[in-house]
């Protein structure tokens, strides 16, 4: 993405966030904003953009468990249910890459088909990817404009992470690749 985003915009990444920095915006969704109306960026170079800015990225920060770790600060009880998730998922593939995020953890394959989100202190969200799926069961339709996942299972407790989530992980993992 990065080398696309010189070819794309004819400006280099470091350009970018110079440009935001002068912005004095502090925040993801400021970022983000300020480039699509601003610079008409596509989400996922906002994005891109808005993490390096930050150093919210697991590429920028100087350890990418910290990361997860900060995720669960105060939220210590979904710790399990991100562990449990982990183990799951790991088990479908060699080729599953965990990229911790400020916020969450996206799941990935060759594209993203998860994303393992501690939201508050009582809700646990699992993003899918399952484009054209209809919601049924635990399986819901993500209806906020700006999601980078189709779907969602919201969760409270480890041992909501059952063998139909697992499935609809496994089936969005396979779409992936």
């Amino acid at each position: 993405m990065i080398d696309n985003l010189q070819k794309n915009t004819g400006k280099s990444l470091e350009e970018w966030i110079a440009i935001v920095q002068k912005q004095n915006l502090g925040k993801h969704g400021e970022i983000l904003k300020f480039l699509k109306l601003e610079h008409g960026f596509t989400h996922g170079f906002a994005n891109l953009i808005a993490h390096k800015a930050l150093k919210s990225d697991a590429g920028s920060a100087e350890d990418s468990n910290d990361l997860v770790k900060k995720q669960y600060a105060g939220k210590e009880h979904f710790w399990p249910v991100y562990e449990k998730l982990k183990a799951e998922i790991e088990l479908f593939g060699q080729d599953v890459e965990f990229a911790p995020k400020n916020a969450y953890v996206s799941v990935k394959r060759k594209k993203q088909f998860a994303m393992l989100i501690p939201a508050s202190k009582t809700r646990y969200e699992i993003g899918i990817n399952l484009k054209g799926q209809s919601p049924e069961g635990v399986l819901e339709a993500e209806t906020k404009s700006n999601a980078m996942c189709s779907h969602k299972v919201i969760i409270n407790h480890e041992e909501q992470v059952t063998d139909e989530v697992i499935a609809w992980l496994k089936k969005a993992y396979s779409a992936a690749g």
